[in-house]
């Protein structure tokens, strides 16, 4: 069995990425784990598997021409609303779908999300996108309580692939050529921390990482933005 489990993985390892493989690689664990549990097996043969080594990527970013192209782009208060928050807070796509009305503090345009493990963090906002968000809220109708919430009725919290959506449409709308999605913004808030000088451990808890090693791979970031603008403008 053992010698199968291994050609069945080496025949994988030649079509799959390394995280894909990875995954693969976890499920055969979990499944092998269960059936010497419940004793269907009298030895674990996946107990000396590894999963494949995955090189860290650098996280893509958007440059400022980008984000100005879908400012420009919105056509509801909604959309620039939505598109200012993710970019001056680095939240999560998660933390957004979650964030409710009432979690706003407007005189220091500061927010309490509800990160990874039910862990909660303060983000804050810029003015502007407190102007934003006013200007949303004042022409809603609706009692939800919700910050993000639905076009269509009954209005209903904004989901992630709705949101996933709305920002698909912007950058269509607005001819970007770079793939936008919510995460992009995380990165290019954390770039933005670099670029203005802040340290790694304040990026960190800002972003609500728990490990350094999360953070770090930012660091990159300094020299990766350089490329990017000089293919972009040379």
């Amino acid at each position: 069995m053992t010698q199968k489990m291994h050609l069945y993985l080496a025949k994988q390892a030649d079509r799959l990425k390394p995280s894909s493989l990875g995954h693969r690689i976890r499920f055969v664990r979990s499944l092998f784990r269960y059936a010497y549990e419940e004793t269907y097996l009298t030895s674990n043969p996946s107990l000396k598997l590894r999963e494949p080594k995955i090189d860290k990527r650098i996280p893509k970013f958007l440059i400022e021409e980008d984000v100005i192209h879908l400012k420009i782009s919105c056509q509801s208060l909604r959309e620039r609303a939505l598109l200012e928050f993710l970019y001056s807070t680095g939240c999560r796509v998660g933390e957004v779908e979650k964030i409710n009305i009432e979690d706003l503090n407007w005189e220091n345009c500061s927010a309490i999300v509800n990160g990874k493990g039910s862990k909660q963090r303060e983000v804050y906002f810029t003015t502007e996108c407190k102007v934003w968000l006013k200007k949303y809220l004042t022409s809603r109708e609706d009692s939800c309580k919700a910050l993000f919430v639905t076009d269509t009725h009954p209005t209903r919290r904004m989901a992630i692939p709705t949101i996933r959506w709305a920002l698909k449409r912007l950058a269509d709308r607005g001819e970007i050529e770079a793939n936008v999605y919510p995460h992009r913004f995380r990165h290019t808030y954390a770039c933005q921390l670099l670029d203005n000088g802040a340290p790694l451990d304040f990026i960190q808890g800002m972003l609500g990482h728990e490990k350094t090693s999360t953070t770090q791979i930012y660091a990159q970031l300094r020299g990766e933005r350089r490329r990017e603008l000089y293919r972009r403008f040379f």
